[in-house]
């Protein structure tokens, strides 16, 4: 959720409405969503290449140490699925339609921000390497955060100005305010702390006549957020006269908001306000109106999930997906993230939304060439619960999906068949207790590879190896051969880097496991991209992104019979701008030594990968 204009305006007048912390010896719990999404747009990563997964998993790195160094115990808690209502899917959209423009922006050297693909993926690589406690809530997760910090009496770090409306006891730091890049210590001491603004309702509240911070939440709906943007409260506040009050200068800009704010304090409680908001509005839409606000005033209410018990006990009950009735191992899954919101979203509303990427708008969008693995996906998650039948997607033929995609540059909702599966494969609440090669089966049947050609891989890279054998078959695809040869040598960065810090096997340090790292390493800094995006290159990466993340997922739904790739030395802006410009540099003889073995291991795997499809 967010109010328009409503942050701007609290850092605009952050001397009445914020103070300075000193944060440490405390917890803290996150908005995940907000996190990695501040990490990945202020961190000066690649954005147009998909990739720089490395580098962004660095700074997630520094970024949670720091808050160890300060001992500070971070909980981090993260959206799931669309709410079962589905009542954002038209926020939803906008916002999908506002990605695709910003990403063509990218794709013809203009700026934008669009995060790569499989970013929320690496950023839960990354928290389970640190042991950073997570929780993935059912739905959206501002109020169980709200619930769980006023539990543990600590404050929120987010960028979400919905924030500054619920009632948080120990209130809200904002990430763009969030020093953590420059710890301090302590005068006299050792004890570092990070430096941060804590945002007071209570100060929003007195600067606006002392009023009744239960007016808030109706502040929120009228002033639009992701829940309300009804036209006809446009007509309310084309009609009311909004008082500015004392505005200062800035306010011209925050006109909405300062008129609502000033205009609601005098009111003692929201049945008041609410009527007199009703008073502007036509008698037929009153009721209906009435009903809405009020459902969306419940959004900043306490939630009924304690996510306490979560990270106490391992325990996650949510209310709404328990009436649902869907199988006790997916609710487990889904919490742990082990089972990601795209699963939850077909699950429950038999709908997904295919994220654009920074790809060329005048093909079709690359999410098409994994299509058939999201078809078997959902054949998986078909008759699952009686309990779903009267959701909002009823109306769907049976066995279809609905997926909204990129139409050049537009979106459109496209109808889906899923896959019929065997009898032992259509019930969801007994698929993990099909057989560990029943399982691995139907991902390599579904991946197009044998499984004799992934014995010889090593285990760590039996994912990547089989979507890339998938993606080589695909007609759509267009890969070349040294698109091939920069994702096998970006494959290869995490093994090398595994045995030359491995304890086990120091001679390696000394001779070509070393030797080939740091080639790689250097490469990478000599192509760093320069202003013009090879288009096609990053299309056809774009697609096998794609089929890495549906692969990922149905992996995921199937109980993992493949290791999960360590995506963060999997990919990354290197490897496609290699494949921009493949070994041509010039070098000198010993550095074409070295580059001549790495195509050597290339060709090798990609001449094993071709006979056995």
């Amino acid at each position: 959720m967010g109010i328009r204009g409503l942050m701007s305006f609290v850092e605009d007048h952050s001397n009445e409405f914020f103070t300075d912390l000193k944060l440490r010896d405390t917890k803290i719990i996150i908005d995940g969503y907000a996190l990695f999404h501040r990490l990945c747009f202020n961190s000066n990563l690649e954005l147009r290449y998909g990739g720089d997964y490395d580098s962004f998993a660095d700074v997630v790195q520094k970024f949670f140490e720091s808050m160890f160094a300060c001992n500070i115990c971070p909980y981090v808690v993260l959206d799931g699925g669309c709410d079962i209502s589905d009542k954002k899917l038209t926020t939803l959209k906008d916002r999908a339609k506002e990605k695709i423009q910003m990403a063509h922006s990218l794709s013809v050297g203009g700026g934008g921000y669009v995060c790569p693909l499989l970013i929320r993926e690496v950023f839960i690589q990354v928290l389970i390497k640190l042991q950073v406690c997570f929780v993935q809530c059912f739905s959206e997760a501002d109020r169980d955060i709200m619930t769980l910090a006023n539990h543990w009496n600590c404050p929120v770090l987010s960028s979400d100005s919905d924030f500054c409306i619920f009632d948080l006891k120990t209130g809200f730091c904002p990430l763009n305010s969030f020093q953590w890049r420059n710890m301090n210590t302590i005068k006299g001491t050792q004890d570092y702390y990070i430096p941060a603004k804590c945002f007071s309702l209570d100060a929003l509240c007195h600067y606006f006549s002392n009023m009744n911070k239960a007016l808030l939440p109706l502040f929120a709906v009228l002033c639009g957020n992701d829940h309300v943007n009804l036209p006809i409260m446009e007509r309310f506040l084309s009609k009311v006269r909004l008082p500015l009050g004392a505005a200062s200068s800035k306010g011209r800009r925050h006109h909405r908001v300062l008129g609502l704010l000033n205009w609601l304090s005098h009111f003692a409680d929201p049945t008041e306000a609410l009527d007199n908001v009703l008073k502007y509005l036509p008698k037929k839409d009153q009721e209906n109106v009435k009903e809405l606000l009020c459902c969306s005033m419940e959004e900043y209410q306490q939630s009924q999930v304690k996510l306490q018990d979560f990270f106490q006990c391992g325990t996650y009950v949510c209310p709404d997906a328990l009436n649902l009735g869907l199988p006790e191992w997916v609710l487990v899954a889904l919490a742990k993230g082990q089972l990601a919101p795209f699963i939850s979203d077909a699950l429950v509303l038999r709908r997904t939304i295919l994220h654009t990427q920074v790809e060329n708008m005048q093909q079709p969008n690359a999410y098409r060439i994994s299509l058939p693995i999201r078809q078997i996906i959902y054949g998986l998650l078909l008759n699952v619960s009686p309990h779903l039948e009267n959701m909002s997607w009823n109306s769907l033929p049976p066995q279809t999906f609905s997926e909204v995609e990129r139409i050049n540059k537009n979106i459109k909702t496209s109808i889906v068949d899923a896959v019929q599966l065997p009898k032992d494969h259509c019930d969801l609440s007994k698929l993990t207790e099909l057989s560990l090669a029943r399982r691995l089966m139907l991902l390599l049947e579904t991946l197009k590879v044998k499984q004799t050609i992934l014995d010889p891989v090593p285990a760590s890279l039996k994912l990547p190896i089989a979507v890339s054998c998938y993606w080589l078959q695909h007609p759509e695809a267009k890969a070349k051969l040294h698109h091939l040869q920069a994702l096998l040598l970006g494959m290869l960065v995490g093994p090398l880097q595994a045995m030359i810090h491995s304890p086990d096997k120091k001679h390696l340090r000394e001779d070509g496991a070393k030797m080939l790292y740091e080639e790689l390493q250097r490469m990478k800094e000599q192509t760093r991209p320069g202003t013009r995006l090879d288009l096609d290159t990053a299309h056809i990466f774009c697609q096998w992104q794609c089929c890495l993340q549906m692969a990922m997922y149905l992996n995921q739904l199937l109980s993992t019979p493949l290791p999960e790739p360590d995506l963060t030395r999997s990919f990354s802006t290197g490897s496609s701008q290699v494949a921009r410009n493949p070994f041509k540099t010039k070098q000198e003889k010993q550095d074409q030594t070295v580059l001549s073995i790495m195509i050597s291991v290339g060709l090798f795997l990609h001449l094993s990968i071709t006979k056995a499809s």
